[in-house]
């Protein structure tokens, strides 16, 4: 099943305009078959639907005391707010004593594992009639919520852990050119997170992203709306998953020199043009071009550090191997990419015409600069990274896959 989506009507104050069009998130030479970004099959496809996060359920959100402030205003940690009883209690801990949460989750998931084994046995002993189904049912939900919402606070925990600040609910404000993006430049510590060979992967997905061979400075201002820059973060958390995932692998063979030793001619000879005077590009939000040398050749792909990199790697994995690489692993996971998209730039005004067509005219607009719009990206492109992380280790405490 594939994830796209559409970024069009962006207009950008200086120095030219622009649209996207994406066929793909993730596209791959012409020598091979292209990609996309998926979720395994049976689960719901990425949609910006009703998550529930609202004034009610403000005791289960994030929050710290900031310094120099009135007692009670608080500044959100995260911008999801957990509304589980077992997520409120994290969300807790890590307000308050962030350096328990990792003990406080082994211990809560410790508790959903007896409680599963407890639901188990005593399914075997009584009676199947349709009133214990529909308990055992309701049980297996709040399991499957907590679950969700343990992820989530392990994701928030590494962005404290490496003193990243998340950014919080994108709403307009009083700046007269109508900015949104004040939130501070942190690119030196989303850096740090990644790999060198992986952060090479996400400047490609920055300059395609934002243009940056065509575009002025950082200061510039652009204009799109809150529906399709949230389908960039949600496009971008994927990516940053699939990254992690195949960085893995590639760091795993080259500590054990078990990288293949070169690539069939015709990959390194693959050339796709880039647009430099739009915006996104109109083929695809990532791609994946050869390594050069410094003459604009394309280099020898060996097994020497310097000549064999990550995107490399990429282009010589099978199309069946990428394709389950960019497969999102839970449905705890794909609703979180949902939560944390819609909690930023909140629920979009979509109507469904007579003819069936979708009707987001009403779509707001929002004003920010390119120095925010990579700020934004980078940091989904983080949120992927520790998702897939957070994701992997609460599966090997608690088995949740669907097999």
């Amino acid at each position: 099943m594939q994830i796209s989506g559409v970024l069009a009507d962006v207009s950008v104050v200086h120095p030219s305009a622009g649209g996207y069009n994406s066929k793909h998130f993730l596209a791959l030479p012409d020598s091979k078959p292209s990609i996309s970004l998926s979720v395994p099959r049976g689960y719901p496809s990425y949609s910006f639907r009703t998550v529930g996060i609202g004034a009610d359920q403000r005791k289960g959100s994030f929050t710290v005391k900031a310094s120099g402030r009135p007692p009670g205003d608080l500044v959100p940690i995260a911008p999801v707010q957990l509304d589980s009883p077992v997520g409120q209690f994290l969300a807790q801990i890590l307000q308050s004593h962030p350096h328990l949460l990792p003990a406080a989750i082994d211990q809560q998931l410790e508790n959903l594992q007896s409680e599963r084994d407890a639901e188990k046995e005593k399914s075997s002993q009584s009676s199947q009639d349709l009133l214990y189904k529909r308990i055992a049912e309701v049980k297996e939900k709040e399991r499957c919520k907590a679950v969700e919402e343990i992820i989530y606070c392990l994701v928030a925990h590494k962005f404290i852990d490496n003193e990243i600040s998340m950014i919080p609910k994108v709403t307009s404000t009083s700046d007269p050119a109508g900015r949104v993006d004040f939130w501070p430049n942190q690119e030196e510590r989303l850096e740090s997170v990644h790999s060198p060979e992986a952060f090479e992967m996400i400047v490609n997905h920055l300059s395609l992203v934002l243009g940056v061979r065509a575009v002025g400075p950082l200061d510039t201002m652009v204009q799109i709306s809150k529906l399709k820059l949230g389908k960039l973060y949600a496009a971008s958390i994927m990516y940053g998953y699939f990254l992690r995932r195949v960085d893995e692998r590639y760091q795993l063979e080259k500590s054990m020199n078990t990288l293949p030793e070169a690539f069939a001619k015709g990959q390194s000879d693959f050339q796709r043009p880039i647009s430099e005077k739009q915006l996104w590009d109109p083929d695809s939000l990532i791609v994946i071009p050869p390594d050069y040398d410094d003459e604009g050749e394309p280099s020898d792909f060996g097994t020497d550090d310097k000549s064999y990199r990550l995107k490399s790697y990429v282009m010589y994995l099978d199309a069946e191997t990428l394709q389950r690489y960019a497969t999102i692993r839970s449905k705890e996971a794909i609703s979180l990419i949902e939560k944390q998209t819609q909690a930023l730039f909140g629920r979009p005004d979509i109507k469904v015409a007579e003819d069936g067509s979708l009707d987001a005219s009403n779509d707001e607009m929002i004003s920010l600069t390119f120095s925010g719009l990579t700020m934004l990206v980078l940091e989904a492109v983080t949120f992927g990274t520790f998702l897939w992380d957070a994701e992997g280790y609460v599966e090997s405490k608690y088995h949740f896959f669907k097999v």
